[in-house]
């Protein structure tokens, strides 16, 4: 396979050429090298990053979407109204005393909100991949780069889908397991199997 299709796959992203070479130089690094494991990695990571063009979570939510979204955390619209608009406050809320994030006052909600292409959540996670990465914490400072450096942003999408085993469900073809490993559901699985239908397509792989 011509490794070259990938500018086929962002041919509307600004930075295509950038991205064929990081993933010409991180996917072979990471195993994800067969025709199933690329389609299944790249179908899983262009939904949660939007073709990877979103690598930072957006939290700007009208309360509305809050009480959707988050009911476990906004009972009604009174506490949804308080929140509505604040990212920041939404996130140090929602995401407090979980994933080795503190409390609410700790500001690590919002210090680790997701970014890369995988959406890297919680600071117990940003020390793991920056252990892997870096052999130190050097991420648990510098959050933000995981959303600013493009290379960066991948990078974490192929650790997260190597630290999971998600090669061994890609072999199995299997969009279900995979998606329920990544968001903990099946949130947004037709627009995933969609896309793997149309990358295997553009990558020449039979349905």
């Amino acid at each position: 396979m011509n490794m070259l299709q990938y500018l086929s796959v962002f041919e509307k992203h600004p930075k295509k050429q950038e991205i064929n070479n990081i993933l010409l130089d991180l996917l072979p690094q990471y195993q994800i090298t067969t025709q199933n494991r690329i389609c299944h990695f790249l179908s899983q990571t262009c939904h949660e990053s939007l073709d990877f063009t979103i690598l930072e979570e957006n939290l700007y939510y009208k309360s509305e979407a809050l009480l959707k979204l988050f009911p476990k955390y906004f009972k009604d619209l009174s506490i949804a109204k308080e929140y509505e608009k604040k990212p920041e406050k939404i996130a140090n809320l929602i995401y407090a005393n979980r994933m080795g994030n503190g409390n609410t006052q700790s500001g690590d909600g919002f210090k680790y909100i997701g970014r890369g292409i995988i959406q890297l959540t919680g600071k117990e996670n940003y020390s793991k991949f920056s252990q892997a990465i870096y052999s130190n914490n050097f991420l648990i400072d510098n959050p933000y780069l995981v959303a600013k450096d493009l290379k960066l942003a991948i990078l974490v999408g192929c650790w997260f889908w190597q630290v999971n085993n998600l090669n061994d469900l890609a072999d199995k073809d299997n969009c279900w397991a995979i998606t329920k490993k990544i968001n903990g559901g099946t949130h947004g699985i037709i627009d995933r199997q969609e896309r793997l239908k149309k990358y295997k397509s553009i990558l020449k792989i039979p349905s």
